[in-house]
């Protein structure tokens, strides 16, 4: 362009803008207008549609939550890997200000767990996990 610098954001800041934009353009509702369903559950985690959502934006392979009794050695391994990963070193607060729980503290009702309203819930559902995962070794040993 004549040799001429373009004046305004810098490129970075352009860029960052942008992508800042598009995530608070992007709807938690699915494109298509065949389903209607949302994509976050308000009581915790993913509902099928934002599963399916996932899988085929990332391809990814997300499963449900285990709601039940961690009675196999795959619920064992699937859910214990879960409340370790989020609940040894939570991400984020378990509480909003006003005292409701967050999308992190639901994401264990996701999964059939009480939803954690302190650091010390956090800390047991993460001892809980790492018991799983012995449970799960141990029958690994078993075969």
């Amino acid at each position: 362009m004549n040799g001429r610098k373009k004046r305004g954001v810098p490129r970075r800041k352009r860029d960052q803008n942008s992508i800042e934009e598009a995530v608070r353009a992007q709807d938690m509702r699915p494109k298509s207008r065949k389903s209607a369903q949302p994509l976050k559950d308000p009581k915790g985690g993913l509902t099928a549609a934002g599963r399916a959502h996932f899988n085929r934006q990332s391809g990814g392979n997300l499963r449900p939550g285990v709601k039940g009794a961690a009675d196999t050695p795959q619920k064992m391994r699937r859910k214990g890997s879960f409340l370790t990963r989020f609940f040894t070193n939570p991400s984020g607060p378990l509480t909003k200000p006003n005292g409701e729980p967050t999308r992190l503290a639901l994401s264990a009702a996701a999964w059939g767990e009480p939803v954690p309203k302190n650091a010390q819930d956090a800390a047991r559902l993460a001892a809980k996990g790492r018991n799983l995962l012995k449970r799960y070794e141990n029958s690994k040993k078993k075969k």
